[in-house]
């Protein structure tokens, strides 16, 4: 009579096929969130048909003996709809790892809300509550990153992304050279025509901080799985093998070189052409087009400033101020070169001789 689905997170755009061969007629489906701390299912959502169509993996609402509360770094409670820890508490939760008392402490906890009704389990689990009272779930807490200085949740970027209606299943990770630093590279799958870097950037831009919204798409046709059918980041493919390096462009892309944007003068595109094979270098980025923002390919403040001094070798006087303020190499050229002849404005740093 039923089908329970647990374990693992479920991906409703999989029962697409289930549906569609069975209708709504044959056994229930169920999803169940549960803990072994918990002993065991925490939660429960009966699904539908039209849930095919439900972005991120929804785990929908305590049992009756059980109560859920999502908490911050700092056993916090935080407000509906922004990321927490799932901490469990009532009925079924352990009484601790037996001899291990100080991970006891670490993961049981009193409820901060009310602590007369008894001990949490901090689950390592990030979710968030939705309007609807239901629960998503994101993923684990040390899928958590830190990019550019900024922490950053891989399930919570991901769950956004499954949002799209071109996207059916996504991974995010980090990439990033030695020099470069790390980078957010989304692996995207979709069902017929893909949508495209900028598409998915904008999704994202209206519904996340920037430093959120990865800097690479690379489309796959599935995401790489583990025997155990689960995801495999360590088959997930370098972006560069695609040819993909940065906003903007994609396999067989190159650097326009001189002359080739009207909205650099001569000297600028000049200029342009010796920077590009510094920005190359310090940033190891092989394709590079003038307009692409120095941010969105991996920069930040420390690249800069070894962007800088690696200028300095071909004679270029540039400081972080003006790179981080102008952004692209075409805009950073046309800053160094100065303004046309006849602006009344005076010119500013230019290369050396």
């Amino acid at each position: 009579r039923y089908v329970v689905f647990g374990g693992e997170p479920l991906e409703f755009a999989r029962l697409r096929g289930w549906y569609g061969r069975y209708g709504e007629n044959g056994p229930q489906l169920v999803n169940m969130y549960g803990i072994t701390e918990t002993t065991v299912h925490v939660t429960v959502r009966p699904l539908e048909r039209t849930d095919v169509s439900q972005p991120g993996s929804l785990i929908g609402r305590p049992l009756p003996h059980l109560w859920v509360r999502m908490l911050d770094e700092a056993c916090r409670p935080v407000p509906p709809g922004e990321v927490g820890e799932i901490c469990v508490g009532g009925a079924g939760v352990a009484r601790g790892y037996l001899g291990r008392d100080e991970l006891t402490a670490q993961r049981f906890i009193d409820d901060p809300v009310n602590p007369s009704a008894g001990r949490l389990y901090r689950s390592g689990d990030l979710g968030r509550l939705l309007p609807s009272g239901e629960l998503e779930y994101l993923g684990r807490s040390d899928s958590q990153v830190k990019v550019r200085g900024y922490r950053i949740e891989l399930g919570e970027v991901q769950a956004h992304l499954h949002e799209h209606p071109g996207v059916t299943d996504v991974a995010v990770a980090v990439r990033g050279g030695k020099r470069t630093g790390r980078q957010l590279v989304a692996y995207v799958v979709s069902d017929g025509a893909a949508p495209t870097a900028d598409e998915l950037r904008a999704h994202l831009a209206s519904r996340l901080p920037a430093y959120m919204v990865p800097a690479l798409f690379v489309p796959l046709a599935e995401l790489p799985l583990t025997a155990n059918g689960k995801l495999d980041r360590a088959a997930l493919p370098d972006p560069g093998a695609f040819g993909l390096t940065a906003p903007g462009t994609g396999p067989g892309t190159h650097d326009p070189g001189p002359g080739a944007s009207e909205l650099m003068d001569s000297g600028s595109q000049s200029l342009a052409a010796r920077l590009l094979a510094i920005w190359r270098d310090v940033l190891e980025i092989d394709t590079l087009g003038p307009h692409d923002s120095f941010y969105a390919v991996g920069g930040d403040s420390i690249q800069a400033i070894r962007l800088v001094g690696a200028a300095g070798g071909p004679g270029i006087t540039v400081t972080v101020d003006q790179l981080l303020g102008q952004r692209t190499r075409a805009a950073l050229s046309q800053l160094l070169v100065g303004p046309p002849a006849g602006d009344p404005q005076a010119a500013p740093a230019r290369p050396r001789p």
